[in-house]
């Protein structure tokens, strides 16, 4: 089965150079962090993914980030999609670089694949061969260290799972009980990067078998 990339859709950005003092404790910023880049996206976990690699490519950190309910398809808004995502910095020259970072991991490097062509059936198997600040704390790892991020539809993701552990040497460091806001389900996979990439193979070629033979247990 060939799998298609979705491409995620970036919605809206904003920068606010100097955001106002209760607004930057309300988001629990440093206090030398007065600068905010905003976004939204249709797709939570590529936004999780593109914030990270925004805290490789600048001085920021990650203020906010949240999936809204339901998904993309049913958004509050047409700038709303199913993310938002709020960087926080020093200065608003190092708030652009990370939120171009982020941009150009959401329209080059992340994406979810779809297993059907009406792109209703996918799956997000993707290899972060260096971790920033961000992901690192929600995987509880060290920053550098590589990680599979695996997302899947509720059953794909659980039997995906076990495949992509048993698949390679690698430990799970966070589990996405099924289901999530948007109604999916995965976790974070960490070990080598050979053995992040082979678990990910795995959890793809799992899902992919399912797709092809539902019912066939």
């Amino acid at each position: 089965m060939s799998l298609r990339r979705i491409q995620t859709d970036i919605l809206a950005v904003r920068l606010i150079p100097n955001a106002d003092a209760a607004l930057c404790e309300a988001l629990h910023v440093p206090s030398s962090f007065k600068s905010l880049g905003i976004l939204t996206t249709t797709s939570d976990d590529v936004g999780f993914t593109a914030l990270d690699e925004a805290t490789k490519q600048a001085n920021v950190e990650v203020a906010y980030a949240k999936s809204f309910y339901a998904g993309a398809s049913h958004a509050s808004g047409p700038l709303s999609g199913e993310f938002i995502g709020i960087v926080a910095g020093p200065t608003p020259d190092e708030v652009r670089s990370g939120i171009d970072a982020a941009i150009h991991t959401i329209e080059h490097e992340a994406a979810f694949e779809a297993l059907d062509e009406e792109g209703n059936h996918a799956l997000f198997a993707h290899v972060i061969s260096r971790t920033g600040s961000y992901l690192s704390k929600v995987a509880g790892i060290a920053i550098g260290q590589p990680l599979a991020y695996l997302i899947a539809p509720p059953l794909e993701a659980v039997v995906g799972l076990d495949y992509a552990l048993k698949a390679a040497d690698v430990q799970l460091a966070t589990f996405y009980g099924p289901p999530s806001e948007t109604n999916y389900g995965g976790g974070l996979v960490t070990g080598t990067e050979s053995a992040c990439r082979a678990a990910a193979e795995a959890f793809r070629e799992a899902i992919i078998s399912i797709a092809k033979s539902p019912r066939s247990y």
